[in-house]
């Protein structure tokens, strides 16, 4: 794509899931820990200099005002003033509507690069700000590290994880995330926990008993993945995902799924997946030090 630049926007899966309360506004209050892959999206960005924000390519049943990259541009040009534009387009690798935080990870990263492009050079606590606008899940990914989260996901502490490989598998079924969150059987008094818990492998996700209760595809995803390794879903799914201590084990059961019909047929319906390596730091951390 001539004269744009590109850059990463990594996935995210939530290593557990806790809901421990709801605000008056209807928020949830949650514990959970973000961990960043390196698999995800690439952002391509042409400055231009009449202050147009525009897309490159339209995205079907997507308007411009409701799609993320152009909101975190937009919302970065009136903050500060900028007469600077931008032409975007989305390279997209992360399953939609798997619970990876795609959408929320390419507009981090469009604040991230235009922070960098425009030289405006806000500091890191201003991007954050900006992007819990944008959603509840930009900050962790502006933040560049993995993270115990709480609150609706704005509070965010740094924590080391070890090494690990991820298979991550979704179901090609559509998860309302609204409706799985208004469920009557989401129980939401969850007791808090600590990082001593989560790093027993005390904890668990709230909503995969909902969602496999009325998605049985996710169900059968992960018990598929069980056979392997323990498997959970990954926010509100569909994704599901389990970890392994080789690349080469997470490539083997990657293989059997893509080299046999055994899970779309216990699953009933299609089913991707990719293999990816756990990150320590989001490849533009830099970019608002």
């Amino acid at each position: 794509m001539p004269d744009f630049q590109s850059f990463p926007a990594p996935a995210k899966i939530n290593l557990f899931l806790h809901i421990t309360g709801r605000r008056d506004d209807g928020y949830h209050l949650l514990q959970s820990v973000f961990r960043l892959l390196d698999h995800g999206d690439t952002v391509h960005i042409r400055v231009r200099d009449d202050a147009q924000i525009t897309r490159s390519i339209d995205l079907p049943g997507v308007p411009a005002e409701q799609d993320l990259c152009i909101r975190a541009a937009r919302l970065l040009q009136e903050h500060t003033g900028s007469q600077h534009g931008a032409d975007i387009h989305v390279t997209k690798r992360t399953p939609m509507g798997g619970g990876l935080g795609g959408g929320s990870s390419d507009a981090a990263t469009v604040l991230l690069a235009l922070n960098r492009l425009w030289q405006i050079n806000l500091k890191r606590e201003e991007l954050l700000s900006l992007g819990l606008k944008l959603g509840a899940d930009v900050p962790f990914f502006i933040f560049g590290e993995n993270a115990w989260v709480e609150g609706i996901g704005e509070k965010l502490q740094s924590i080391q994880l070890n090494n690990a490989y991820y298979v991550v598998i979704t179901p090609q079924v559509h998860i309302s995330t609204a409706e799985i969150f208004a469920s009557k059987q989401l129980t939401r008094d969850t007791n808090p926990t600590t990082i001593a818990a989560f790093l027993r492998d005390n904890v668990h996700n709230d909503l995969e008993a909902v969602v496999s209760q009325q998605y049985p595809e996710v169900a059968n995803c992960i018990k598929w993945l069980s056979q392997f390794s323990a498997a959970r879903m990954s926010g509100s799914g569909s994704s599901v995902f389990a970890a392994f201590e080789h690349r080469e084990q997470a490539e083997a059961v990657l293989a059997r799924l893509n080299a046999t019909r055994e899970l779309q047929q216990a699953a009933g319906c299609e089913v991707s997946g990719f293999c990816a390596q756990g990150l320590e730091l989001h490849p533009l951390h830099h970019y608002s030090d």
